[in-house]
């Protein structure tokens, strides 16, 4: 089967579902089609990490964003459980795994991140999750109520609010961390020693240095078996290993790629009529005035808005700065703007391990760049209008340092 769609959008989460919906405010003739490998309509991926959704404290339905009716009364196509796998950038054709071809006249690429897989022979058993879709949330919400061990494997915020939701319910959690402490090396130590302490508190018994060999059990995971000779007993082992983008296809069609699919400031790749947004956006950041991606939630709902108006013949500027936070076990964690520790980064402390309250602020050339925050999210709001603002933090770096001094003064 042929058809032509003048917006056609691959990924129906965040990124591609606002899209459709700005495009439908700007446009209300031009036919609009959404592909998505998931067979559902949108929901909360936010939803899926946290416990009361997990442990059933929330109806399940509050994890649809919309209605079936929605598409309809937006004349919005959604072909569910189907996946684009060829690009066709001259002719402007998507080809789909069932064989059908979609014309179209401007196309989205909001397909997200995968999670990476576990390269362990039998990590296909059931049990093993990687928290990226409703049907993981589902196999996990059916397990927690008969299992008894878990296994968390990697340090992030995915592992940091599974290990909560799952010491919620009642279930013995042994953290698996390759490297010597928890979001090495994204984090300093005592970053990482910090969130360790409240995990410890919790109850989760954590293993550095530590990664597993093998998978015990017939279809099920029974134990794992780690490459010190450790037998670990567990029915869930949640893996969080970081993202991986399969964007060969996107690629071969001469779509530029590097981490991401990469973009200009109004989120249009190196191919005219061909955008992107969310997670698998490499996109030039004009606050850090960098090339950056990101993944998180607010971050792509923005960029499919702006794509969605830039589809439609705007020509928007995509601007923001990113922030992400979470809690659990009686501390609180945040990231704004861009926390990798490139060697081009001065890093400043702020509080300490001792006052259960540290932020490490990033700064380049005098400007900051980021900052990670543990149980002082409360300065978010000051350190977002910083890095907004590109104001010249050079010499004030004892102000910085200060807890004392309020972040606020440097914005007058």
């Amino acid at each position: 089967m042929e058809k032509k769609i003048k917006y056609l959008i691959v990924g129906g989460g965040v990124a591609g579902t606002t899209a459709a919906e700005t495009i439908r405010q700007k446009d209300d003739a031009g036919t609009v089609a959404i592909v998505s490998d998931e067979p559902y309509r949108f929901y909360s991926r936010i939803m899926l990490s946290k416990p009361n959704f997990f442990l059933e404290k929330i109806p399940f339905e509050q994890v649809w964003l919309k209605d079936e009716a929605w598409y309809g009364k937006n004349r919005v196509e959604l072909l569910a459980g189907r996946k684009a796998i060829k690009l066709d950038s001259a002719g402007k054709t998507i080809t789909l795994d069932n064989g059908d071809i979609l014309n179209y006249e401007k196309l989205l690429l909001s397909i997200g991140g995968c999670a990476r897989p576990w390269p362990i022979a039998g990590a296909e058993k059931r049990g093993i999750f990687y928290l990226r879709t409703l049907d993981d949330a589902k196999g996990v919400i059916s397990m927690v109520k008969t299992s008894k061990q878990a296994i968390s494997v990697g340090g992030g915020f995915i592992s940091f609010e599974m290990c909560d939701m799952l010491r919620l319910a009642g279930i013995d959690v042994t953290l698996l961390l390759r490297e010597s402490y928890f979001w090495e090396p994204m984090l300093d130590e005592t970053s990482g020693r910090m969130i360790e302490d409240a995990l410890e508190k919790g109850g989760v018994k954590i293993m550095r240095n530590t990664e597993v060999s093998e998978i015990i059990g017939e279809n099920a995971v029974e134990a794992v078996i780690t490459k010190k000779g450790e037998k670990i007993p567990c029915q869930i082992a949640s893996v969080g290993i970081g993202v991986f983008c399969p964007f060969t296809w996107v690629a071969e069609a001469g779509v530029k790629v590097n981490r991401g699919i990469l973009s200009d400031e109004y989120l249009e790749t190196s191919v005219p009529d061909i955008f992107v947004a969310g997670d698998s956006a490499e996109f030039k950041d004009l606050v850090l005035g960098e090339q950056i991606q990101l993944g998180n939630w607010v971050n792509a709902q923005m960029q499919g808005r702006t794509a969605g108006l830039n589809m439609t013949g705007a020509k928007n500027l995509f601007s923001m700065v990113s922030f992400y936070t979470t809690q659990g076990f009686g501390i609180t964690i945040g990231f704004v703007g861009d926390v990798r520790p490139e060697k081009d980064r001065l890093i400043i402390s702020r509080g300490s391990k001792e006052m259960n309250s540290y932020a490490r602020l990033l700064l380049k050339d005098g400007k900051l760049m980021g900052a990670t925050l543990i149980n002082r999210t409360q300065e978010l709001g000051p350190l977002s209008k910083l890095i907004e603002k590109r104001t010249n933090l050079a010499g004030k770096e004892s102000e910085l340092a200060d807890v004392s001094f309020s972040l606020a003064n440097l914005l007058k």
